[in-house]
């Protein structure tokens, strides 16, 4: 699905959430392939029953992840992503919590170049009892209709 949108037509305060993804033991072994990421805290459970959470907690990174893949619904030709800024994995994520996404259009700014200007979108994922688990800001890189 495309949805052509230019710099001028992104509106502040907008939102757009996405439905449920439960976190399952086949997508942690996966991520560790994919990463390297082998520490016991992701793939040891009987080394994780003696710390503190009691359980294997997934990789941030996975969270981080399948949360941005979520929110990608729509191609929008005229944007591409810049960045991610201030990511911060708030609370842990285990096996078998359902995590869900919602991003807030919270700024604009010019760019250097005057045919471009930023958006910022602020990612926020939640577990299945609505807690705070991942935060970050998504800029995006977004043509304009009428340059600088």
């Amino acid at each position: 699905m495309f949805q052509e949108l230019y710099f001028e037509d992104y509106t502040l305060g907008e939102t757009r959430e996405t439905y449920g993804r439960t976190i399952t033991e086949a997508d942690i072994v996966l991520h560790a392939g994919q990463s390297g990421d082998f520490y016991p805290h992701h793939m040891d459970k009987e080394w994780c029953a003696t710390q503190p959470f009691k359980q294997r907690v997934a990789h941030g990174t996975l969270i981080f992840t399948i949360a941005v893949g979520s929110t990608a619904a729509a191609i929008n030709p005229r944007a591409m992503s810049y960045g991610y800024d201030k990511l911060r994995f708030i609370k842990p994520v285990f096996i078998g919590d359902t995590i869900t996404s919602k991003v807030t259009l919270h700024d604009k700014r010019d760019h250097k170049r005057p045919t471009h200007g930023v958006v910022s979108e602020k990612l926020e994922v939640v577990n299945q009892r609505g807690e705070l688990v991942l935060v970050c800001e998504h800029l995006l890189l977004v043509e304009r209709r009428d340059p600088a």
